[in-house]
């Protein structure tokens, strides 16, 4: 699970929280694309916590829950391949193939 924050205390806070409840955690610098200033890139924070835990946290600390991550746990079913037609369809003059 991820969880983002803006502020480094809030990140450190939630990384010593989580450690003090028995979880591994680690806080580390999020890249975000577009983003220049090294110093305006949020913090993630990194853990095996159950995502409930996680959530309160976020909520106190004004973060959010990378949905990515979260989304990812779960295995969606590939789609079928589609049925596409091997050549142009005849509109005008059926009757030649």
């Amino acid at each position: 699970m991820r969880a983002i924050f803006f502020e480094e205390d809030d990140a450190q806070a939630v990384v010593a929280r989580l450690r003090t409840d028995g979880f591994e955690a680690r806080a580390e610098r999020e890249r975000l694309a577009g983003e220049d200033d090294d110093e305006g890139h949020p913090w993630a924070v990194v853990t095996d916590a159950p995502g409930f835990m996680l959530e309160v946290l976020v909520d106190t600390h004004d973060g959010w829950l990378d949905e990515d991550e979260v989304a990812g746990a779960e295995q969606i079913a590939p789609l079928p391949p589609l049925h596409l037609p091997m050549a142009p369809k005849r509109i005008k003059r059926p009757d030649l193939g």
